[in-house]
């Protein structure tokens, strides 16, 4: 079914982009197959990669958090493997980990979502093999094809809401007795 499937023509940049991938690799084969196909989709751009390791799943939405704050980066890419288990913590695990990268997603961050999700290692090994359904470059043409949408709309904006200019703060500062600048 996956040759039915409609890609995007890949995102072309006139600058740099720099990406971090945040990779958990409990699964070492899995995510070093999703990172390869991540890799090789940052190359064909031309964008330059930072890997970082986390523990699990659960820690790439703060990882790529904590890297937003502090670092440069115009694009993220979340890489990492949960396999179903006897357990509900398969549960957990899929769903806050996907909530958290959307909720940096819905603030801004141009983040792709590179974590399989799956019932067993098979469909694991075709979903990250580069020469298969390769979702390692699926979740890093993701990430830049947002880091594309940013760049055409603009410089991010900090909040929401009217926020008065430098003239009208000076104004409103020497109307009330302040002495002026």
């Amino acid at each position: 079914m996956a040759d039915t499937e409609y890609s995007l023509p890949r995102a072309e940049f006139d600058k740099p982009v720099k990406l971090l991938i945040a990779l958990a690799p409990f699964y070492r084969d899995i995510a070093d197959n999703l990172l390869a196909g991540a890799r090789a989709e940052a190359d064909a751009t031309g964008a330059t990669c930072e890997v970082i390791e986390v523990p699990g799943a659960l820690e790439l939405p703060a990882a790529i958090g904590i890297a937003h704050r502090l670092s440069n980066f115009d694009g993220y890419v979340a890489l990492g493997c949960v396999i179903r288990g006897e357990t509900t913590h398969y549960d957990t695990v899929c769903n806050d980990s996907s909530r958290g990268l959307t909720l940096l997603g819905l603030q801004g961050l141009c983040i792709g979502n590179g974590i399989l999700t799956v019932e067993n290692r098979e469909q694991a090994e075709v979903r990250a093999d580069p020469a298969r359904m390769n979702k390692g470059a699926g979740a890093a043409a993701a990430a830049l094809h947002l880091v594309a949408l940013t760049r055409r709309w603009g410089a991010p904006r900090k909040g929401v809401g009217f926020l008065p200019d430098a003239e009208e703060l000076r104004i409103a500062g020497t109307s009330k007795g302040a002495p002026k600048a």
